[in-house]
């Protein structure tokens, strides 16, 4: 399990509000283990976490553990920092990241040269500590792991 520190200086990254159908997700995170949410009805995985399967409305949905392997889908680098609680933190990636399990993820692919990320690329998670004592789910390229 890949833990990301933050670069020194870098602005505390904002802790995402906890709903109660996101609660199991976060409570996961602080173990380092990305878990998703199926519903039990479409067999389907589900997220963001909510309170009904946003393919066949069911609302019988659980939560699994996921393999944290994926494939970015599309990457986009900032040169610098589009928010304040991304400053200090240079050029970053931002991807929609295709995990094995069917789910597409909004993070940041962290890596050296964030100008290297590229569609296609086999991503792993890593973590992100957040004030709070979660861990935000980010993703590392496979050959820098």
């Amino acid at each position: 399990m890949t833990v990301i520190e933050p670069p020194e200086g870098a602005a505390e990254r904002f802790a995402p509000p906890v709903s109660p159908a996101s609660e199991p997700f976060w409570a996961a995170t602080r173990d380092r283990r990305l878990v998703l949410q199926w519903c039990t009805a479409c067999e389907l995985p589900v997220h963001f976490p909510r309170e009904a399967c946003p393919t066949c409305l069911g609302e019988d949905l659980e939560f699994r553990e996921a393999s944290g392997i994926g494939t970015v889908y599309a990457v986009s680098v900032m040169p610098k920092a589009a928010n304040p609680t991304m400053s200090g933190r240079g050029s970053y990636a931002v991807a929609l990241v295709d995990l094995a399990e069917g789910a597409r993820f909004y993070s940041n692919v962290i890596a050296d040269h964030p100008s290297t990320v590229s569609v296609g690329q086999s991503v792993h998670v890593a973590w992100e500590p957040l004030g709070d004592g979660r861990h935000l789910p980010v993703f590392v390229p496979d050959a820098e792991s």
